[in-house]
């Protein structure tokens, strides 16, 4: 068997056009121990994938060494924002580390107390079915609860990943 490349591996992967998303949830916050206050999360993914319209599953993957990894590892409920064109933006900064990825971003709370944000083409709000062993990401199951889809009142075109950039689609 050969040895594969990880850099020429991850060009290879580049070459299917993914949608650009961003996950959220609700954590314990870490600088206030004992204390029981929550904190927004934000993290932008494009390893998001239906599984199941019965039940309603979805799947995104998380990487193992991400700033938030702690906070999705241990969280109950999550919500998954599918992004359109004019959010290019957004997705860098929830790209970010240590960004104050809630600043300029309006919100309000989902299923137990989890963001949601008020712009997006499409959000589901799930609750952890299962975790999967993933190698370098663990992979996330969510059972969808509730969902929104405004790209078919917007007609807002997705926020595409193509070759290590975002991509416009007409």
């Amino acid at each position: 068997m050969t040895e594969i490349d990880p850099r020429e591996l991850r060009n290879a992967l580049g070459a299917f056009a993914t949608g650009v998303t961003i996950v959220t949830t609700i954590a314990n916050d870490e600088r206030s121990p004992g204390q029981g206050q929550k904190i927004p999360i934000a993290m932008t993914a494009n390893s998001f994938s239906s599984v199941s319209l019965d039940p309603p599953l979805i799947l995104w993957s998380l990487a193992r060494n991400a700033q938030s990894f702690k906070a999705f590892d241990e969280a109950e409920h999550f919500a998954v924002h599918i992004l359109h064109s004019g959010q290019k933006g957004l997705s860098g900064i929830c790209a970010t580390k240590n960004a104050d990825k809630f600043a300029e971003i309006s919100w309000h709370p989902g299923i137990n107390g989890i963001p949601v944000f008020d712009d997006y083409n499409t959000c589901f709000e799930c609750q952890v079915e299962n975790k999967f062993d993933g190698g370098d990401h663990l992979i996330i199951l969510g059972r969808v609860i509730k969902f929104d889809n405004k790209e078919r009142e917007t007609h807002s075109t997705p926020l595409v990943f193509y070759q290590g950039q975002y991509k416009n689609i007409a």
